[in-house]
C-alpha cells in the first residue's frame, strides 16, 4: 500500500532493525569497555585521560557530522548564556566520570567494574533525594539494600581488588548518577530541553577544552610516548581511533535504541547489557572470579531488577 512505513511497529523489517540496532548498542558498549581495559591495562597504554580527551574530541567531530550533515536529528542551538553554563558544568561531571570509569580499569577487572557500576541507581535515588527532596515509594529504597549488599560482598570476594581503582569506579558511578539527576534538573524547562545527541555535540567540546590542561599538567609526556610507541607499533594508532569512534557510537546506538524502544525495554537491556560483558570480559582477560564475587554480583543485579520493576509500578 502506498504511504506504509516500512518500519512500521509489528513488522518482520521493524522487528529486524530494532534487533539490528540492538545488537550494534551491545557491540558498541561492551566493545569500548573491553578495548579501555586492554589498552590501559593489558597493552601498556597508561594515559585514561589522554584516552579520555581522544574519546571527547571524536565525539565532537563525529557529533557535527551526524547532526549537521547527515541530519540525524535537528540541530537544537543553545539560547542563553544561563544554558550555556549549566551545558558546561553537566561536561564537567561527565569528564570526571568517564576519567574516574577508565583509571579503574587500569586496576580493575571489567567484571568488577560492571558489578560496581549497576549501584547507578542507589546514587541516582540518593542525589535526587537530596538535590530535589522529592521522597520515593519505601518499597523503592528498600530495593535499593541487595544493589548496595551485592557490591559489598563482590567486593570481599573479589580475588583482584584494588583500594584506589575502586574508589575510582564508585567516583565514575557517582558521578554518572549525579549528571543523570542534574541534568533533569538543569535542563528541565522547555526552551533548555536538549535531546541526548545535541547535548553530546555541545559538551564533548567543552569536555576537551577542560581535558587538555588536565593531559598537559598530569600526562605530561603523553604526546611523546604515544608518538615513540606508533613508531615501535603503528596498532596504537588504530586502536585509539578505532576506540575513539567506538565512544561515540555507544552514544549514537544509545539513543536510536531509546528512540524505537520503550523506557522499560531499555531498562532491562541494559541490565543484560552488564551481565554479557561480564562474561565476556572473563573469557577474554581470563580474569579469576570467586563463587562469592559472582553471587554478589547477581544479588546487585537482582536488585537492579527489583528496584526497576518497583519504579515503573510506582508511576
Amino acid at each position: 500500500m502506498k504511504g506504509q512505513n516500512p518500519l512500521q511497529p509489528g513488522k518482520p523489517s521493524s522487528k529486524m532493525f530494532t534487533l539490528g540496532l540492538v545488537g550494534a548498542w551491545y557491540s558498541s558498549n561492551i566493545g569500548v569497555l573491553l578495548l579501555n581495559k586492554y589498552l590501559l591495562s593489558n597493552y601498556g597504554f597508561r594515559f585514561p585521560i589522554f584516552l579520555t580527551m581522544c574519546h571527547m574530541t571524536a565525539c565532537s567531530l563525529l557529533s557535527y557530522v551526524a547532526i549537521a550533515w547527515m541530519k540525524i536529528v535537528p540541530m537544537q542551538t543553545i539560547r542563553s548564556r544561563i544554558q550555556f553554563v549549566k551545558i558546561a558544568a553537566l561536561s564537567a561531571i561527565f569528564c570526571a566520570s568517564v576519567v574516574s570509569g577508565n583509571v579503574s580499569l587500569r586496576y580493575l577487572p571489567v567484571s568488577f567494574n560492571q558489578a560496581i557500576g549497576a549501584t547507578t541507581p542507589f546514587f541516582t535515588a540518593v542525589f535526587a533525594y537530596i538535590m530535589t527532596v522529592k521522597r520515593e515509594a519505601w518499597l523503592t529504597y528498600v530495593t535499593l539494600i541487595p544493589v548496595v549488599a551485592g557490591v559489598i560482598i563482590a567486593s570481599g570476594g573479589e580475588p583482584s581488588f584494588h583500594l584506589f581503582g575502586f574508589l575510582m569506579c564508585i567516583a565514575a558511578t557517582a558521578a554518572r548518577a549525579l549528571k543523570s539527576v542534574l541534568q533533569g534538573i538543569l535542563l528541565s524547562s522547555e526552551g533548555e530541553k536538549l535531546n541526548s545527541m545535541n547535548l553530546l555535540l555541545y559538551m564533548a567540546p567543552i569536555a576537551v577544552v577542560l581535558l587538555l590542561p588536565a593531559t598537559l599538567l598530569m600526562e605530561p609526556n603523553v604526546l611523546g610516548i604515544t608518538v615513540a610507541q606508533a613508531r615501535h607499533d603503528v596498532k596504537v594508532v588504530w586502536y585509539l581511533l578505532f576506540n575513539s569512534s567506538l565512544a561515540y557510537f555507544v552514544n549514537l546506538t544509545n539513543f536510536l535504541v531509546t528512540k524505537h524502544t520503550s523506557a522499560l525495554t531499555l531498562q532491562v537491556l541494559g541490565n543484560a547489557k552488564g551481565a554479557v560483558a561480564v562474561v565476556v570480559s572473563i573469557l577474554l582477560f581470563r580474569n579469576p572470579v570467586s563463587v562469592v564475587g559472582m553471587l554478589g554480583y547477581s544479588i546487585t543485579v537482582f536488585g537492579v531488577i527489583l528496584y526497576s520493576e518497583v519504579k515503573k509500578r510506582s508511576k
